[in-house]
């Protein structure tokens, strides 16, 4: 692993470390394997986090082709292709053809997936809002607006980076 630091990139200026200290700690709580039993149970939705991260991809834009989950999630083929089966047999999900090419399948929810990721969702975001139950309406209409945004540079710049183009800063990683 190289120490040495990134060619023509400024360093960091101290309000960026402080977002990216923020965010490492929020990755943290968010995927804490107890947090996601905890989650689990109280959707009653018996998944794995692999198996959740894939239903959010579905039905946050279903329906798409095992390699662009894959691609979306940052895994490998094979790991949809298995976690996809599991869903499957738990009846969360079913192949659809393609529109666009009849020998390609697509990866859609179903009735029964909906209903679980509907589930999942309502338990989160029932949590969320205890913890930011002091918090005025602008105040969360900001931060969701500002967190959307920051994903949407993160995204466009990840698309810069894996294009060849030169990007102008790295994405922070816990």
């Amino acid at each position: 692993m190289s120490t040495e630091p990134l060619p023509d990139v400024p360093p960091a200026s101290p309000e960026v470390i402080e977002i990216e200290r923020a965010l490492t700690r929020i990755t943290y709580l968010a995927t804490r394997a107890r947090q996601h039993e905890r989650l689990m149970a109280l959707a009653d939705v018996p998944l794995d986090r692999a198996a959740v991260a894939l239903l959010r991809q579905i039905a946050d834009s279903e329906p798409l082709r095992p390699g662009e989950l894959a691609q979306r999630l940052g895994v490998e083929a094979s790991h949809v292709t298995r976690t996809v089966q599991q869903l499957q047999r738990s009846g969360y999900v079913t192949r659809v053809p393609d529109p666009d090419d009849r020998r390609a399948q697509r990866i859609q929810l179903t009735d029964a997936g909906r209903e679980a990721f509907a589930r999942i969702r309502e338990a989160g975001a029932r949590g969320m809002q205890l913890a930011l139950a002091d918090w005025q309406p602008e105040e969360l209409r900001q931060l969701a607006a500002l967190f959307h945004r920051m994903v949407d540079d993160f995204l466009a710049y990840a698309v810069e980076d894996e294009s060849g183009q030169e990007a102008d800063a790295p994405v922070a990683t816990a």
